[in-house]
């Protein structure tokens, strides 16, 4: 981007140059020297407007033009008032002049403070056409980093247009940066499941540049963003997701998805799992399901650290889902 720029700039500068000189060909009374100087200092001008405005986006200009029309529009109505019907000429022009600068700072200043409500929407309108329900996510960054969210799109269950706000990102490269080994590996994690998401071609996923001006709490941002564009929420962050749905907004839970698409499973039904580590009792072997459920299976514990069939007896609840109490298939048809 750098150099692409830079040559624009040069180009520019030399065609500033070029102009001047032509103009002091066509016309000899004009001094060469002159023409060069003024074709090389306004070119210089305005590429130094340009570095100066390097931090100025499209959606603020966007927003000081619509402040601009609204001002001048204001300040028209207001100046064909009978209140400037009557007076010294150069009175009432002197009070115009007034009347429309004021009218459109004032504007202006407005619309920049207020252009992300401004902004938001305007490049979405064309994701909700007529006749067509597609609807928008806003992925934030507990969804990134969770790194679920590439198999769900995989299988291209998800029907929604993906929505990354900027700051999401911002705060990835930041986590990104830190001496903390495991928010850094979550971190690269949530990068590289963007840059996934992005090449898949069957997933719209679009940057949100708005980095919203205003100090707030990510959370607080992330629900504006969603309002904004009336979109939903995907998040694993059980309290944000609460937070949404104060606020009126559908989260999307991929922890509630993962746990509605566990089997469910029944005593005498057989199943598979991984004995990890012994029991409390003498010849216990415990396991974990993929939901993190607890396997206790009896006789076991020669088999530790293989993965075995084994066969559900009992099932009991506990504070972190269920336990699950199952021996080998060759002890139940023993017994």
């Amino acid at each position: 981007m750098n150099k692409t720029l830079f040559t624009i700039r040069t180009l520019f500068l030399a065609l500033c140059v070029s102009g001047s000189w032509l103009v002091a060909y066509i016309n000899p009374e004009y001094p060469l020297t002159n023409a060069l100087l003024l074709g090389t200092g306004l070119g210089t001008l305005v590429i130094l407007t340009d570095i100066m405005l390097e931090g100025f986006s499209l959606r603020g200009l966007t927003a000081i033009t619509f402040g601009l029309a609204v001002g001048s529009l204001v300040a028209y109505m207001i100046s064909a008032s009978p209140l400037f019907e009557h007076g010294d000429p150069e009175t009432l022009f002197i009070s115009r002049l007034a009347l429309f600068l004021s009218s459109m700072y004032l504007s202006t200043v407005i619309a920049l403070r207020g252009k992300d409500e401004f902004s938001l929407v305007i490049p979405y309108i064309r994701f909700t056409p007529q006749k067509v329900d597609t609807s928008l996510a806003v992925v934030d960054t507990s969804a990134l980093m969770d790194g679920r969210i590439l198999s769900i799109c995989a299988s291209q269950f998800m029907k929604a247009n993906l929505i990354v706000p900027q700051f999401v990102i911002d705060e990835l490269k930041e986590l990104a940066q830190l001496d903390d080994t495991k928010e850094k590996t979550r971190a690269y994690k949530g990068l590289e499941t963007l840059g996934k998401l992005k090449a898949m071609p069957h997933i719209s996923i679009k940057i949100h540049e708005s980095d919203l001006d205003n100090p707030q709490q990510a959370e607080n941002k992330i629900i504006f963003v969603a309002q904004s564009l009336k979109a939903n929420l995907l998040t694993t962050d059980y309290n944000l997701g609460k937070m949404a749905e104060f606020h009126g907004i559908f989260w999307l839970n991929i922890n509630d998805l993962a746990k509605s698409l566990n089997p469910e499973i029944s005593v005498g039904e057989q199943i598979e799992v991984k004995l990890v580590k012994p029991g409390k009792e003498d010849g216990q072997a415990i396991g974990y399901m993929n939901d993190g459920s607890m396997v206790v299976v009896n006789g076991a514990g020669p088999l530790l650290h293989q993965t075995v069939n084994v066969e559900i007896i009992s099932i009991l609840p506990s504070g972190g889902g269920k336990m699950i109490f199952a021996q080998l298939p060759c002890v139940a048809a023993t017994a």
